[in-house]
């Protein structure tokens, strides 16, 4: 009789090591794949902010060469967008960002010229989102391996 009480009581025991290896197994599973969906999405939502200042930057700089007057419109879209990077970003994109809007707002009080004035007299000056776009790949490195952002 003992060892029949013996033989079910190791049956129980592997069945409760079996089931909590599986739930164990099932809730590391859960956890890793919520971990990487919510990645995604912070690298989605970050991408899609800094394509939306790229498009706008790029534009307001073109229209800064050929006008003395700012787009108020577009300057207040642009100084919203970097708002949302101070909530989102590391401090590096911010400070490029508004490196950015600064060149930005020169190049309107500064006298009207062509591209092609500028690009014979200072070609470094027309790719101002240079720095701001490194800035964003070093960012999205470094939320991709983990490493902490300043």
């Amino acid at each position: 009789m003992e060892t029949a009480y013996l033989s079910a009581v190791a049956a129980l025991a592997g069945s409760a090591v079996g089931g909590l290896t599986s739930l164990g197994a099932s809730w590391m599973t859960q956890r890793v794949q919520l971990t990487a969906q919510r990645l995604a999405h912070e690298l989605s939502t970050r991408e899609a902010l800094y394509k939306d200042f790229i498009d706008e930057a790029s534009i307001a700089f073109a229209d800064a060469f050929e006008h003395s007057e700012a787009d108020v419109a577009k300057l207040v879209r642009l100084y919203a967008l970097v708002s949302r990077m101070r909530v989102l970003s590391s401090e590096r994109v911010v400070e490029q960002a508004d490196a950015v809007m600064q060149t930005i707002m020169k190049t309107y009080h500064a006298p009207n010229r062509s591209l092609r004035e500028v690009a014979e007299a200072e070609p470094s000056v027309l790719d101002p989102l240079r720095t701001f776009s490194d800035a964003c790949r070093a960012e999205r490195g470094q939320v991709v391996t983990g490493t902490r952002l300043p």
